[in-house]
Parts: C-alpha cells; structure tokens; sequence
C-alpha cells in the first residue's frame, strides 16, 4: 500500500497531529485492524442518530429563503451603493447556507421518499443557485466512496491546485507558477468556487448526463435569466457588475473556506490500499471544534469524520454521534483528528507550500530526480 501525507505542521498549540503514513501502513503491514464500522453502525443506530429530522430541516429551509428573499427585496428597493454592495455580500452568505442544504437532501438526509429529496435538490440548486443538482451529487458521491483517493476523487483532482508532489509535477504552464505559489493564491481562488460549479453543472447538462436534463436545463435558465434580469434592470450597468462579482465572490469563498477543512491538508491514499471503511474515511477526515457558531457557519460539515462515516445521518444528531465515534476511534486505535478553526488553515497552507516547494526551487527538483535515478541503479 501507497500512501502520502504531508509533513507534520508546526504549531504553538499542543494538540494531536493529522494522522500520517505510519498511523495506516501500521496497521496495514501487521493486518491489526481493531473494531468494525458494522459494529460502530450498530451503536449509532441505538442511539436512533440515524433517524431522520424532516422538521428541522423545513425550519432552516425556511428561515434561509426568508433571507434570500430580504436580499432581493432590498436589491430591487434600495438606490444606495454601499449598502447594494453589503446587500451582494449577504446574497452570497445565504446562497452558501442554501447550499449546505442542497448537501443534505443529495444525500438522503430528510425524507424517506428520494423524489422528495431531489425535488427540495433541485429547486435549491438549479433555480436558486445556478448549479445542477444532479451534477454535484454524482460528483460527491464518487468523492465520498473515495476520499483522498489518487485518480479517485474528484475533489483533490483540481487544474489549479495540487496535493501531492507527484500532481505539482504534472502542471504545465500557467497552472504550475499558480501551483508553486498556491499557498499564498489559495484563499483567493476560492472566490472562484461558486462560479466553477455553476460551469460544471451547465457543462453536465451539455454532456447530457444529467439526471432530469429537461427539468435542470429549464431551472437553470430560469435562474440565469432571472438574476441577471433582475439585477441588470435595477441597477446601473456598472454597479450590476460589481454586485454579481462580489456576490459570486463571496459565495465562493465561503464555500471553499468550508470545505477546505474537511481533508485538506490530511492522508492521501493511493487507488489499492488496504484501509478498511472505518479508517479510510476517519483518517482522511479532520473536524473542526464544535459549537453553535461553528455548526451553523460550517453548515454541519465541520463534524466531518462523523458525516463520511454516516452521510444519510440528519444534521442535528452530528454532535451527539460525535462522543461515540471518537470513543470508539480511541478504544481502537483510529486516529481521531479534531481541531480549532486557525490550525485547520495553518495544516492546509503548510501542507500546499510544502507541495508547491519543488516548483518553487528547480534545482532543488533536478538533485532528486537525479537521486531517484541513482537509486533504481
């Protein structure tokens, strides 16, 4: 088994570090593998923390729209620049909490009926935020059955970012100065998030390999044709173009900000590797503390190690899984790793500087060639 971590992150706080290569290629290499994700299932399912929460859902459904609809009204009344330009940073907060209910119904979390699940999906997705649906579920759940899994997961499989040295040296022209550099160019691509999955989700359609392609392409164009519309018809032409990039910027760095934490930064494993479920999606997991800030800013996703191990498992029973799964993952030996908000973006710009490093110094990069070379001799 292959696997790839970055170097341990240096930090003045005294916490436990992201798990590395020999956290797993221990227990590979010995066949020591403690505790099942059946047996942890099964405590799960007594506690009833699998049990849907369809009330609390419609309850944050409905005070985010309310929101939504409190931007546009003041987008449509209100002549004052400034505030048009607080009013785009607040569309694109609450275009990212809508998303992170788009995440729950993909996956199942609300209703026992999927038709219900998909049609809150793409009423959310395509008509209110310019995103197929059924694009990003495909593409979630071959990132969930394969995180940070090398030529498996589409997450870590990014034209301007790389994790891995063996990525950074594939990247070509423009990508790979970025590449030498994502560090300090990480937060700033992240404003092009939101605007990249809308374009990934109109050329789903094109492809035709959407789920409901009549249904998604006529949301979508209602979408487009709506939020231009409107907002090109209530302000200025210039003033227009600001709104939406700063709308569009915001909700993509809010986004990316959010599902940065989630395994950046932690285990890479290659495509045939010997971790069972358990440890594939524990030890490629990082959680963010608890607390009624975070969990609402993070949209549940902070509690990540206990979403990939249940993704169907309600918002709400996350933080009561939470001392089960850790207890569980400490009486086994499976490393648990859990940190504040600033040491998860220390851990993720360590780890890309640390990845860009080679682009950075090429005669750094020609001296390990040449040691490979010498060492296959």
């Amino acid at each position: 088994m292959a696997l790839q971590i970055s170097p341990q992150f240096a930090s003045g706080e005294q916490e436990a570090s992201p798990p590395t290569e020999a956290h797993a290629a221990n227990h590979a290499a010995t066949g020591a593998y403690t505790g099942s994700y059946s047996e942890l299932k099964r405590l799960i399912k007594t506690q009833g923390l699998l049990e849907r929460q369809p009330s609390h859902f419609v309850a944050r459904l409905v005070i985010v729209t309310t929101l939504l609809a409190l931007s546009v009204a003041l987008l449509v009344t209100v002549r004052v620049f400034w505030v048009q330009c607080l009013d785009a940073i607040f569309m694109g907060l609450v275009s990212s909490q809508l998303g992170f209910n788009g995440h729950d119904v993909g996956h199942r979390q609300v209703f026992a009926k999927a038709w219900k699940n998909d049609l809150v999906g793409l009423l959310q997705g395509n008509l209110l935020l310019g995103m197929s649906f059924s694009w990003w579920v495909d593409k979630h759940n071959r990132h969930h059955s394969n995180p940070n899994v090398a030529d498996c997961d589409p997450d870590i499989d990014l034209p301007m970012i790389a994790f891995s040295r063996e990525q950074a040296e594939e990247k070509h022209g423009v990508w790979r100065w970025i590449v030498a550099h994502q560090a300090w160019l990480f937060f700033p691509l992240l404003t092009l998030v939101g605007m990249d999955l809308q374009r990934s989700g109109v050329r789903h359609l094109l492809k035709r390999q959407a789920r409901y392609p009549r249904t998604e392409a006529l949301l979508l164009l209602v979408h487009f044709v709506g939020y231009f519309g409107v907002i090109f018809a209530v302000l200025p032409i210039w003033q227009a173009v600001i709104f939406i990039l700063i709308h569009q910027a915001v909700t993509g760095l809010y986004l990316g900000s959010v599902f940065a934490p989630n395994h950046k930064g932690m285990l890479l494993v290659e495509r045939e590797n010997d971790l069972d479920f358990l440890r594939r999606q524990t030890l490629t997991a990082r959680n963010v503390r608890a607390g009624w800030f975070a969990d609402t800013w993070y949209g549940g996703l902070n509690y990540q190690i206990e979403h990939h191990l249940f993704p169907a498992m309600p918002r709400g029973h996350l933080a009561k899984a939470q001392p089960i799964i850790r207890a569980y993952c400490e009486e086994h030996g499976v490393s648990y790793h859990e940190t504040s908000v600033i040491q998860s973006y220390r851990e993720i710009l360590s780890s890309l500087h640390h990845v860009g490093a080679s682009l950075r110094r090429p005669n750094t990069r020609l001296a390990q060639k040449k040691l490979a070379v010498e060492r296959q001799r």
